[in-house]
């Protein structure tokens, strides 16, 4: 090949433009999907919370589009949608990677958590998706895809999650109804990424975490955690009218995780540390 030849799109995502909403910093999978999207020729608008979070990434960010849209605002939701509407906008893709759950006392019995942190947690986390893709709806491409971030299980209780995992199961929920919703007028598609435990600074705030990624880490066959850019380049292909054929679905990125909590050598230190 003539290296003054335009690489070969495979994804057929060059000249299209995608939505990445999410972004906090160079650890967020928003972000890391966002550079593997610029780096096979797509335009990137951005979006963030507040100006400043708008203002923390200005570096990071540098001559990229940024608009301010905090998604418990409906206001500026719909001030979002207007905004790229009057440009002429078409979104070929939206990636949703939002998440937010408050812990004042720490992570506490699941039966303790008090309404104002779930219907919070289940407003921002879940439901913005499907009021962005309301708001968005008339400057979709009719073969958009749109691709929000989950969690490799939401039936697992586990404890250093708090109540988030009820929340995400929202969230993956709403993907069947939202692609049956939007099958009525276009051909959007609705996907999760189901993440396993990564290694990003919101993880590493939530209390317990960094205990369950190492742990992660002694049950992944692989013996090593799942890397962001696996979960970004599992988004970027379900972005892709490569995967036409796949919606409403969650697909699960943990390295193999599910198939190995009774790995042998786990379960001897546990049965050891036991019997001492």
């Amino acid at each position: 090949m003539n290296p003054s030849e335009p690489a070969f799109d495979f994804l057929g995502l060059s000249g299209k433009t995608v939505l990445v909403m999410g972004v906090a910093n160079k650890k967020s999978v928003a972000f890391r999907i966002a550079k593997i999207l610029e780096s096979t020729g797509v335009d990137v608008i951005y979006s963030v919370r507040s100006e400043s979070r708008k203002a923390s990434l200005e570096k990071l960010l540098a001559g990229r589009r940024i608009i301010i849209c905090d998604v418990e605002k409906q206001a500026e939701i719909d001030a979002l949608a207007t905004t790229l509407s009057s440009d002429g906008t078409r979104l070929a893709g939206l990636v949703h990677s939002i998440a937010f759950a408050d812990y004042p006392d720490g992570i506490r019995p699941f039966h303790e958590t008090t309404r104002t942190q779930f219907l919070q947690a289940i407003d921002i986390s879940a439901y913005s998706l499907t009021t962005v893709c309301n708001s968005l709806k008339e400057i979709f491409d009719r073969d958009a895809s749109v691709v929000t971030i989950g969690i490799s299980t939401t039936r697992m209780a586990s404890e250093s999650y708090g109540f988030m995992a009820p929340i995400k199961a929202a969230l993956e929920s709403s993907l069947a109804f939202l692609t049956k919703s939007f099958s009525r007028f276009s051909e959007v598609r609705f996907n999760s990424v189901a993440a396993g435990l990564l290694k990003t600074s919101a993880s590493a705030g939530i209390p317990g975490y960094v205990d369950s990624y190492l742990y992660a880490e002694k049950v992944i066959p692989r013996g090593r955690a799942v890397e962001t850019d696996e979960v970004a380049s599992t988004a970027v292909f379900l972005l892709s009218p490569r995967s036409s054929g796949i919606t409403a679905q969650s697909i699960v990125v943990d390295a193999g995780m599910s198939i190995n909590y009774f790995d042998a050598s786990v379960v001897s230190a546990v049965t050891a540390a036991d019997i001492d």
